[in-house]
């Protein structure tokens, strides 16, 4: 469990993620329910990424959009909960330091670039509610893909700055996350020395992939707003703002609970809050995303039915 570089110091060369219970058969229902919505979120995100590719007519930037975000969420909840699956059966909950570093870095990229992300999504509604017979010109192929390519680029960059000040402290025990994943903040409640500097890093990072995105959104939200006011028929506004519905709710739930994990002092610091909390952005935003998206979207129902057999009944 420890390496020992030097004769009074040691080192924490592996964690133990505490998880949820030590109850073993809480652990086996735990176990059901997470296996169940991981499958959903896969295969729910996994459905939109293969109708948007088979069907040509999905073939625009806003689903150019929606199946990168089904891919981001396919990635986010795989970095965590296969391996909590494994931990709820399993006798050792231990994860190397290296693991250790790998996940919270990968968890993060994603997570950024999700938070990025949600600004572009905002921006191609705006576009499409305020210029749309513009849409296609402003929004071509090019300009999507450096925005997709952008966010990914904030992510990584994001993220490798997070993990790296945090994983750079000293851990020398003891070496029980209580948690089910390596999240920053967790980790870092570890670290034998004070972490006021690394907190005020953190702090600087989450304005840029937290504040500053927000108020692009919120921007771009007042400007949709002012729109759909100008529509004369309330038909025509309900149609609108139906388009804006799906992407509002899921940014609220990944958001908030989001910005509270990440914004917080370490003295305020609450292992179980923050598990549940955890879960709101990790685990329920990824099985909410295909279902928000897909329920409420004609095209995709449409090219569901077509990919299954029965095109003729969408129309």
């Amino acid at each position: 469990m420890w390496m020992i570089p030097g004769q009074n110091q040691s080192w924490v060369s592996e964690f133990i993620l505490i998880g949820f219970s030590s109850d073993p058969t809480t652990n086996s229902i735990l176990f059901i329910v997470f296996l169940l919505i991981y499958l959903s979120s896969v295969l729910g995100n996994g459905l939109i990424i293969m109708l948007v590719c088979l069907d040509t007519q999905l073939h625009t930037p806003m689903y150019f959009f929606l199946c990168t975000l089904s891919l981001l969420d396919m990635g986010y909840v795989t970095t965590t909960m296969p391996q909590m699956l494994v931990h709820l059966l399993a006798h050792s909950q231990t994860i190397s330091f290296a693991g250790c570093w790998l996940q919270m870095f990968v968890f993060g990229a994603l997570g950024t670039t999700e938070c990025t992300f949600f600004v572009v999504m905002a921006y191609d509604r705006y576009v499409a509610i305020c210029y749309p017979l513009h849409y296609t010109v402003i929004l071509n192929w090019g300009l999507c893909i450096r925005l997709a390519g952008g966010s990914w680029i904030c992510g990584l960059f994001s993220s490798l700055l997070h993990t790296f000040f945090t994983m750079s402290l000293p851990y020398c025990g003891p070496n029980r996350i209580n948690h089910y994943f390596c999240e920053g903040p967790s980790v870092r409640s570890l670290a034998c020395m004070d972490t006021h500097v690394i907190e005020m890093v953190d702090f600087v990072l989450s304005v840029f992939v937290v504040v500053i995105p927000i108020s692009l959104i919120v921007a771009s939200y007042i400007g949709i707003a002012m729109a759909i006011l100008k529509i004369k028929s309330n038909q025509g506004r309900c149609k609108a703002f139906s388009t804006c519905a799906s992407h509002l709710t899921v940014v609220t739930f990944f958001y908030a609970p989001a910005s509270y994990i990440y914004k917080r002092p370490n003295s305020s610091y609450s292992p179980e809050r923050d598990k549940q909390i955890s879960l709101f952005y990790n685990v329920f935003t990824a099985l909410l995303n295909p279902v928000v998206y897909s329920l409420r979207n004609k095209d995709i129902k449409r090219a569901f039915l077509k990919v299954m057999g029965h095109g003729r009944l969408a129309w």
